[in-house]
């Protein structure tokens, strides 16, 4: 099967059987190794991409679900690291091992886009489903809130 979609603003045409999981069309097929398979059962957030701007976990999205739609991974928020989440995940030392950082900034994107402005319950609410095996829960609220300043004197 062929599926026309965009990627980071690039229209693809994947070719694999429609139940294959997004997750292993944008890492296997089109080269994209920052989202990443952490359990392949939509628990842990590694792998959340955004589909028409909707964050949605990859390792349980079917390719036929993102034919004609608009499909952002990590690799797409900035080429060189500029964009307001990249920045204060920086700053604040957000990662340590980073393995569920693309997840995370992904998240954390999708949550900024409407809210420029939020609260800690509406930051757990949007976090919640991706998983730090290293715990740092506070720096990435941080990050988030210094990168909402940010984005709102922008």
């Amino acid at each position: 099967m062929s599926v026309k979609f965009q990627v980071n603003g690039k229209t693809v045409e994947a070719h694999a059987e429609p139940d294959t999981p997004l997750l292993w069309v944008i890492r296997d097929e089109l080269g994209m190794t920052g989202t990443k398979f952490g359990c392949g059962a939509s628990y842990c957030g590694a792998c959340t991409v955004h589909v028409n701007g909707a964050s949605v976990k990859a390792c349980q999205t079917p390719l036929s679900t993102v034919a004609g739609k608009k499909v952002s991974t990590v690799e797409g928020l900035s080429k060189n690291n500029t964009h307001p989440l990249q920045v204060a995940w920086i700053k604040h030392d957000v990662p340590q091992c980073g393995y569920c950082q693309s997840g995370q900034l992904m998240s954390a994107a999708a949550l900024l886009e409407g809210n420029k402005n939020p609260t800690d319950a509406d930051i757990d609410a949007a976090m919640n489903g991706n998983l730090c095996r290293c715990g740092t829960y506070p720096r990435i609220k941080a990050a988030i809130k210094d990168a909402a300043s940010m984005m709102r004197k922008a």
